[in-house]
């Protein structure tokens, strides 16, 4: 698995930050970031988003938070993601 460094949290302290990649075969995005607090978790997990959908964050998965100062990284992202799809 080849990662294509995007952005790290311009505020960093040196310790774990949030951070962007592009994994170059699939181009998924993958994102490092705070894990949600609990009652963040529980308005996510409790509350049914798309109607038939299973309620409730399966064990594979989690929610993370990314600060709103990250968004041009992940617009950026999200571009250098589309532009690798086509190769994929």
């Amino acid at each position: 698995m080849s990662l294509r460094f995007v952005g790290i949290d311009p505020n960093t302290g040196g310790g774990g930050s949030p951070t962007v990649w592009v994994e170059e075969e699939s181009a998924d995005l993958v994102l490092q970031g705070a894990e949600a607090e609990e009652l963040l978790r529980a308005q996510v997990g409790g509350t049914e988003w798309v109607t038939g959908h299973t309620v409730g964050i399966p064990a594979h998965e989690t929610v993370i938070r990314i600060p709103v100062r990250m968004v041009a990284i992940l617009r950026e992202a999200c571009d250098v993601a589309e532009q690798r799809a086509r190769f994929c």
